[in-house]
């Protein structure tokens, strides 16, 4: 009993001297702590930096000369040197009321090595990695490029590569940076199945997917690698192929890769839940806003009840909703559809529901991309700028606008949230391509004709949007010199201006039996007149001489004959028709154009329309009146993925006026590129001479081509995806042409002797069909046409293949 009190006593006398310890400790902290809070800061010395001056050290600190000591700030000092990235190790102490600041810094990046990389390309890591020459080495940075690697080598189907970082010390506190790889094996993707699919066999859904069995023969692509963001890819796909497919049920259960034992290839399966097809039963919209009618926006989806089932379907119905609401006035719309699956009659009810969405204004316009564009060429296509109030239907409509200037190959407009709830950053990136071109053509006819057709272009000059060309070109029937220059923003307003000089020798001697030489200049204007429409003004004045083959005359006596002046007399040896048009005049005109364009797309229209009218007056001053009077029209409609069916029209007349005669040159001439499957002016009203057949009858030689007062042409035009990777760049369309030419004046029908000649000017409808190949090569565009004639005339030029080709740069 007496034992236990002994031991208790014991125990307080150690507890009663640890406190008094303890309270003495804290005593003392508390009076150092508040001695150095006490002591004022002299000065400030700075130790360990190499390249940093020590003012750029001690602008980062929240102490000065004069401050008291505060641990509590010299903390956030050091917490605001790291945050720098610019130190590897900081510590800050007071001695002699200076404050001292030691800091190791990070050295420098001096080179960065990728070693042993086979499978990738160094430009490819490079333009991946965040490290660069001259940068800071830091270790967080180094470790987020070995991951940057590591998925790149996952993406090409090494899914057991690893990367190791090193790092070799350089004088100077630099580093050499080395990127050690070991690739691995590719990891090939041997099988792919499918577990619940019923109604679409496995190979169906193969095809849907973008992850491909491995095979030999598919060396050129890298889809039968096993990646698994691409798998993530491949169940959105199969969601999107069954949810327009009327399975508004569909799910995929699971997808699931699994190594083989030899470790060099995958099986992937996926596991589907496929549902019941249904499809669209009653559309309603219910409109929150009093000003939008739901009767007049039901009026703008395009479902039927009984139709399908299609996902698509929907989502375009929602960007039909909120464009049309937009084109309304009302920027900030929030259309959701609600659905109701009745399993018992396989339909989908569809309540689309409009409601005012949060109002959201721009707070700023970026420009990225644009390396040799200037900022304000690309803003003043925008049609809202900053404080705006931000609308859908005006972005995607100055993305068209941007698109199409025709200097990127991509542009992408997006919304990021602004500093308050209520603003939004409107990003535009954009893509630059080659504005500049180099183009020259070589064709084949089918009297064996070559041409060859060279010209210099930039589209984009000095990156300020401007259109410069400068054309020297010779071919066997055309040598053109051409300088045009065009200024899209004249005086800073929306009103393009232009000037053009040209000097024109063609030579359709074989063709038509005449040369032009033309020399002259014009200039333009334009300015838009509805958001869709453009107007177009010019005037031009040009000298135009006209010769044909000539012979000296000669007398009776087979000499030379001369005129009073000594120079030889010359006898046209052409038609009647040419030989009358044989002389300089001057033509002086004002013309106008008209452009409507409704396409959806500048550059790959899958809907839409666009018509152009133009017409010239010649007659204000010079020699030639003439009324000139075209229309051309272009119409497109995507059938299904990369299948665009598109129709053109293109029709012309020409007539004089004043008691003048029409000139050949002045009227229209079709085939080559304007009419395939038909050499240049192969079609239309001919001289021919009529020989014999050697049968007791007759047939038409084909001698030459006069042109035609009016014409039409008519095409339709299938462009499709031909099956190879995309990466190749080559597309196909099946065409089919039909057209006509000719209505010629009496007098130019009048040949010199009937028994021999006569002028073929009937109307007749000309017909081709073909295929084009258009190969996007590295070289520039190439085009190759294949025509076959369905209906033509027996004096008509015929050309069975044509080579096209533009170099870019």
């Amino acid at each position: 009993m007496m034992y236990l009190p002994h031991i208790g006593l014991r125990l307080l006398t150690v507890l009663l001297a640890t406190g008094l310890c303890l309270a003495h400790t804290s005593a003392r902290a508390q009076t150092v702590a508040t001695s150095q809070q006490a002591v004022r800061i002299n000065q400030i010395m700075v130790e360990g930096n190499q390249r940093l001056e020590p003012g750029t050290v001690q602008s980062y600190l929240l102490l000065g000369p004069g401050d008291s000591y505060d641990p509590v700030r010299v903390d956030l000092s050091i917490k605001t040197l790291f945050a720098t990235g610019l130190f590897a190790d900081v510590t800050i102490r007071l001695e002699n009321n200076t404050l001292i600041v030691s800091v190791v810094e990070n050295p420098i990046i001096n080179r960065v090595i990728f070693e042993n990389n086979r499978a990738l390309k160094e430009d490819k890591l490079r333009d991946e990695v965040e490290a660069q020459p001259r940068a800071i080495f830091t270790r967080a940075r180094v470790q987020a490029d070995v991951q940057r690697i590591v998925s790149l080598y996952r993406q090409a189907g090494h899914f057991a590569a690893t990367v190791t970082p090193k790092v070799a010390e350089q004088p100077q506190n630099r580093v050499d940076l080395i990127f050690e790889m070991s690739e691995g094996p590719v990891t090939n993707v041997r099988r792919i199945n499918f577990v619940g699919n019923l109604v679409y066999s496995d190979s169906e859904l193969r095809r849907i997917i973008a992850t491909k069995e491995s095979r030999w023969y598919k060396f050129l692509t890298s889809n039968d690698n096993y990646d698994p963001d691409r798998l993530e890819f491949d169940r959105e796909e199969l969601r999107k192929y069954y949810g327009d497919k009327g399975y508004a049920d569909f799910r995929v259960i699971s997808s699931v890769a699994e190594l083989t034992p030899d470790q060099k290839d995958f099986f992937i399966t996926f596991t589907v839940d496929e549902g019941i097809k249904y499809k669209f039963g009653e559309t309603k919209v219910e409109s929150e806003l009093d000003a939008l009618d739901a009767d007049l926006l039901k009026a703008f989806i395009n479902i039927k009840e009984g139709s399908l089932y299609k996902n698509q379907r929907i989502d375009s119905a929602v960007d039909t909703l909120t464009f049309a609401a937009g084109a309304s006035g009302y920027a900030f719309v929030d259309v959701r559809p609600q659905r109701t699956r009745n399993r018992e009659t396989r339909t989908v009810d569809l309540n689309f529901v409009v409601n005012e969405g949060p109002r959201v204004y721009v707070e700023r316009v970026e420009v990225v991309g644009n390396t040799q564009t200037l900022d304000r060429v690309i803003r003043r296509e925008v049609q809202i700028v900053e404080g705006d109030a931000f609308n859908r239907v005006l972005l995607d409509r100055s993305r068209n606008l941007v698109r199409s200037l025709g200097f990127f190959k991509e542009v992408e407009i997006t919304e990021k949230p602004g500093s308050k709830p209520d603003r939004a950053v409107v990003q535009i990136k954009v893509e630059e391509q080659p504005t500049g071109e180099l183009s020259f053509g070589v064709g084949f006819s089918s009297v064996n004709s070559f041409l060859v057709d060279v010209s210099v272009t930039q589209r984009n000059f000095r990156g300020r949007g401007q259109f410069l060309r400068f054309a020297v070109s010779a071919s066997s029937r055309q040598q053109n010199i051409d300088l045009r220059f065009t200024e899209p923003r004249f005086l800073g307003r929306n009103l393009s201006a232009g000037v053009e000089a040209f000097n024109i020798r063609s030579d359709f001697i074989r063709e038509a039996g005449f040369r032009t030489n033309s020399l002259g200049g014009s200039v333009r204007v334009g300015f838009p007149t509805t958001a869709n429409s453009r107007l177009f003004l010019r005037y031009t004045a040009r000298s135009d001489k006209i010769t044909a083959p000539e012979v000296a005359a000669i007398d009776i006596f087979g000499s030379p004959i001369f005129d009073a002046d000594g120079n030889l007399v010359t006898t046209c040896t052409a038609s009647l028709q040419i030989c009358s048009q044989i002389g300089r005049r001057l033509t002086s005109l004002v013309g106008f154009t008209m452009i409507w364009d409704k396409r959806n797309d500048p550059i790959s229209p899958t809907r839409g329309f666009n018509v152009s009218f133009d017409q010239e007056i010649a007659g204000v001053g010079g020699d030639v009146r003439y009324v000139r009077s075209s229309l051309t029209g272009d119409a497109y409609r995507g059938i299904i993925k990369n299948f665009i069916l598109s129709a053109h029209l293109n029709a012309g007349y020409i007539t004089a006026w004043g008691g003048k005669d029409m000139r050949i040159n002045d009227r229209f001439f079709k085939g080559g590129l304007s009419f395939r499957g038909f050499d240049i002016a192969g079609i239309g009203p001919r001289i021919v001479e009529i020989v014999d057949d050697g049968n007791g009858g007759t047939t038409d030689f084909a001698r030459d081509a006069l042109g035609g007062k009016a014409f039409a042409i008519g095409s339709l035009e299938l462009a499709f995806p031909t099956g190879l990777p995309e990466q190749y760049g080559i597309k196909g369309a099946l065409f089919t042409e039909w057209g006509t030419l000719g209505l010629l004046d009496a007098n130019d029908k009048i040949v010199s002797d009937e028994a021999r000649f006569a002028v073929r000017d009937n109307l007749s409808i000309r017909g081709s069909a073909g295929v084009s190949v258009f190969w996007d090569s590295p070289f520039g565009p190439v085009r190759f046409d294949f025509s076959r004639i369905i209906r033509s005339e027996v004096y008509d030029d015929i050309t069975k293949f044509r080579f096209s080709q533009v170099t870019r740069f």
